[in-house]
């Protein structure tokens, strides 16, 4: 059963508070984020990496396609495939490898351009800018009833 959540985020807390809950709940797996430029993808992954403990920067793999981190034991690949020009080039840098790391977390930027070579999502984080561009429309996605009972119960009001 697939469970859909819609929430507002007005705030850098709010961005913040949505990571401590993922963080939390859903710390391995495929997750997609999808969004124009400058919706803040990246953002939410750096306040999840600083959620689950990270304390470095955390920067956008625009030119390198994968920044990968390790969290406490914990590996953490962060994909941005927006300069992707075929999906095929995934395999050329060695896609599988990554892929292959068990109880990993891989988080796809702009998954669209990664055609078969990643696997599905078991989130899906799409992520829109308001017409004014001061808040961010977010809508969660997956199958995990553990994830959308915590979502309701962090974002009541929304």
């Amino acid at each position: 059963m697939q469970y859909s959540f819609n929430l507002q985020l007005n705030s850098e807390n709010d961005t913040q508070n949505l990571a401590q809950v993922l963080a939390t709940h859903f710390n391995k797996g495929v997750v997609y984020l999808i969004g124009d430029l400058g919706a803040g993808k990246t953002t939410l992954t750096r306040y999840l990496l600083q959620s689950m403990g990270h304390q470095g920067s955390v920067k956008s793999p625009t030119y390198t396609l994968v920044e990968p981190y390790n969290i406490s034991g914990k590996d953490i690949f962060h994909f941005d495939l927006y300069r992707l020009n075929d999906p095929y080039e995934l395999e050329l840098m060695g896609i599988r490898d990554y892929l292959e790391t068990e109880n990993a977390l891989f988080l796809f930027e702009w998954p669209s351009k990664g055609g078969e070579e990643i696997p599905e999502a078991e989130l899906i984080i799409n992520i829109e800018k308001s017409e004014d561009e001061l808040t961010r429309i977010v809508t969660l996605t997956s199958s995990s009833s553990e994830l959308q009972q915590a979502l309701e119960s962090a974002f009541k009001h929304a």
